[in-house]
């Protein structure tokens, strides 16, 4: 017991500091994810916080596959589909290049790292998080193509990464290896990967829409993450693929599902996403104390020659990446001039501005072993460690602090909230006009008079209503009846009133003891659900 205190307490005190950071920032609209970076470096120079250190298994098996799993589950494997040439050129062909070029740079710059070990910091700093660049793009309005772009790169780059360190970190340590056993370990990590994730994803899937129980179906998706991730691994097949490509999977059929099980989800796996981002944006910048510690005996020169080679390696190789494939593909391919629309110069700048690093680079970092297996001290660990703790905060406060007003300066924002909002109007048209013919189909016989008939007058008013709305939100409904004020604006505004006095009569009803508080959660739930459809605007 004394000694999970002393591990999981720390632990325990940076999630809670980290929520509660995390809900002031969004109280203040300030971007999350450098706040709490920011507050964990202040928090690192308080005597007793340097303690709390980042495990790497805790991220590479705990934080990460949920993580995934979240992003996952929100992204469209459509569009991923329709985008699938630029995605795999950032998340694959990317982190490659950037492997090669850091290494480079880096050798020529620490004399203490080896090639292989250049290679391993390639490796670790590869791989951009853009969970932050994601939340910026999604406050300003980026058009939804870059942040397609964006998030699919972040759910694959992982895997290629993470890869490439194997591979490397491998050769480092002396583990007998070659280019073409570096290939096909790399092939199979990714064929094993998509393997288990399709086999599992579809699994996971069936099970879950055979037993229509909307609490074990999240409870099934709750451990499903770190099941897939496991299973993979164990094959030494890629975790990140198998959880992305079952995450997909289940986002894609999540159609099959009930609407509690999809109600239920969403805000589970949002609260999930804020408790394991802010934890862990906050433990990056805890990590201080234990990179400096690490530094003895090493000139500040050679570390600040080397901190700005490598940086600007990682920044000007994304950079010149982004533009090289944006454009030349284009020119020698008539197909894709046809089938794709050219971005702006401005829209790659963003892209290529949005490479923030983050904790996967740090777990990678710190997972590097301290000796070779021979027995030697690993070669130049603690400027490796440094330099990827330098590029990690580096990219996320240069980066993070200039790409909000980069986006508004380049005028790098979409109309996609005016197209979604006709596409969605035109189809909530289409599917009321559906919904009125099939209860004309189901009233052919029914008696005018009767039962049937006068509830379907009350159907038919309820559907208007519906389609009507859509286009209203669009100042193409039908004029307002008084006022400013839409039909279905006044009859939201009643109803809300209405649902606020019965719920404020059940709650009265069980303070006098004349309802139990089992029958109140039940009539709430269903008082809740109409409200929420209410305000899904």
């Amino acid at each position: 017991m004394e000694g999970w205190c002393l591990v999981g307490a720390p632990l325990l005190a940076a999630l809670v500091a980290a929520v509660l950071l995390a809900a002031l920032a969004r109280r203040f609209d300030v971007s999350a994810p450098l706040a709490l970076v920011v507050a964990g470096l202040a928090g690192s120079l308080i005597p007793g916080l340097g303690a709390v250190e980042l495990d790497p298994d805790l991220v590479l098996f705990v934080l990460l596959p949920p993580l995934l799993w979240s992003a996952g589950l929100e992204s469209s494997y459509l569009a991923l589909r329709r985008n699938i040439r630029p995605i795999s050129l950032l998340a694959v062909g990317l982190p490659l290049v950037t492997t090669f070029a850091v290494g480079i740079v880096a050798f020529h710059t620490v004399p203490e790292l080896t090639v292989a070990a250049a290679l391993v910091l390639g490796a670790i700093v590869a791989p951009p998080d853009a969970v932050s660049a994601t939340a910026i793009g999604r406050r300003v309005g980026l058009p939804r193509r870059l942040m397609t772009l964006l998030g699919g790169e972040s759910l694959l780059n992982d895997a290629t990464a993470l890869t490439a360190y194997k591979v490397t970190l491998a050769a480092a340590i002396g583990t007998a290896t070659s280019w073409t056993g570096g290939l096909a370990t790399f092939g199979f990590a990714a064929a094993g990967g998509v393997a288990v994730g399709a086999v599992l994803g579809a699994v996971l899937s069936w099970l879950r829409w055979r037993l229509r129980d909307p609490l074990i179906e999240s409870a099934l998706g709750l451990v499903a993450p770190f099941l897939i991730y496991l299973a993979a691994e164990t094959i030494d097949g890629s975790g990140v693929l198998a959880v992305v490509v079952a995450a997909l999977i289940l986002g894609q059929r999540s159609t099959r599902a009930s609407y509690q099980t999809r109600l239920q989800d969403f805000a589970l796996w949002k609260a999930v996403q804020l408790l394991l981002e802010s934890f862990v944006f906050l433990m990056i910048g805890l990590q201080l104390p234990k990179v400096i510690d690490e530094l003895t005996g090493i000139r500040a020169a050679t570390l600040i020659v080397a901190s700005v080679s490598v940086l600007a390696t990682v920044i000007g190789v994304r950079i010149a990446w982004m533009y090289l494939f944006a454009y030349v593909p284009r020119l020698l391919s008539p197909r894709i001039r046809r089938n794709e629309k050219a971005p702006t110069p401005a829209q790659v700048f963003v892209l290529g501005w949005a490479g923030m690093r983050g904790v996967v680079s740090l777990a990678a970092a710190f997972g590097v072993p301290a000796a070779t297996l021979s027995g030697d001290p690993f070669p130049g660990r603690p400027q490796l460690v440094f330099l990827t703790f330098v590029v990690v905060v580096g990219t996320l406060l240069l980066h993070g602090l200039t790409l909000p007003w980069l986006i508004r300066r380049l005028g790098v924002c979409g109309d996609d909230a005016d197209a979604d909002a006709v596409a969605e109007a035109a189809a909530q048209d289409k599917a009321s006009r559906a919904a009125a013919d099939r209860l004309e189909e189901l009233l052919a016989d029914a008696d005018p008079g009767g039962v049937q008939a006068r509830a379907a007058d009350v159907l038919r008013a309820w559907n208007t209503r519906r389609r009507d709305s859509a286009w209203e939100r669009l100042g193409r409904g039908r004029p307002p009846a008084s006022g400013d004020e839409t039909p279905m604006a006044a009859f939201r505004r009643l109803r809300l009133e209405m649902l606020a006095a019965e719920r404020a009569a059940f709650i009265a009803e069980r303070d006098s003891g004349r309802i139990d508080d089992e029958v109140l959660r039940s009539v709430l739930h269903n008082l809740d659900l109409e409200e929420a459809t209410l305000n899904a605007r």
